[in-house]
């Protein structure tokens, strides 16, 4: 899927972070007629996701929303750190560097909008889709050739696993 470069030596990177709206989720979603905001998924993500999990690649979700349905779909991928209803990112992101010792040329952080910005100005590697907000494209040293929702993470992914000798690599690749 991706034949994009990142000027950026991928294979230190050993932790990644997003977003999820506007990022693992289109940035208009419908509203439930509840008021609770749905999203959408991209399954090609969601298999990069949960590979990179297998191979040791501790990532995070890292969100201002609030709702149970992310926590369900990153969980059943296997993440495990999932941050929701973060006003303020940056403490958080901070902490999650902390828990696991990473230096921030270790980590990627893929954002989208204004909350992001300060996390992208710490992490080693800021990435943003390619309709970010102005500012968070500026900030970022990669910007995904794909739109938030439609493949961002998996572009990431596949770039650091494939630099990493991961993709592909054995059984785990063809299985879920």
């Amino acid at each position: 899927m991706s034949h994009n470069k990142i000027d950026y030596d991928l294979t230190c990177i050993r932790g990644i972070v997003f977003d999820v709206d506007g990022v693992l989720s289109p940035s208009t979603i419908p509203l439930h007629p509840s008021g609770e905001p749905m999203r959408m998924v991209n399954i090609k993500d969601g298999y990069a996701l949960q590979l990179a999990v297998k191979h040791g690649l501790q990532i995070a979700i890292l969100s201002g929303a609030n709702t149970e349905a992310i926590r369900v779909r990153f969980e059943s991928l296997g993440v495990q750190d999932i941050y929701l209803g973060a006003a303020m990112k940056l403490p958080v992101f901070q902490q999650w560097m902390s828990k696991y010792g990473f230096a921030p040329q270790q980590v990627a952080f893929v954002g989208d909008d204004i909350p992001d910005l300060q996390v992208m100005q710490v992490a080693g590697l800021p990435v943003a889709p390619a309709d970010a907000a102005p500012e968070c494209r500026q900030a970022a040293a990669y910007v995904s050739p794909c739109n938030g929702g439609y493949g961002v993470g998996r572009d990431l992914l596949e770039l650091v696993m494939k630099a990493q000798g991961l993709w592909l690599d054995d059984r785990h690749a063809f299985g879920w």
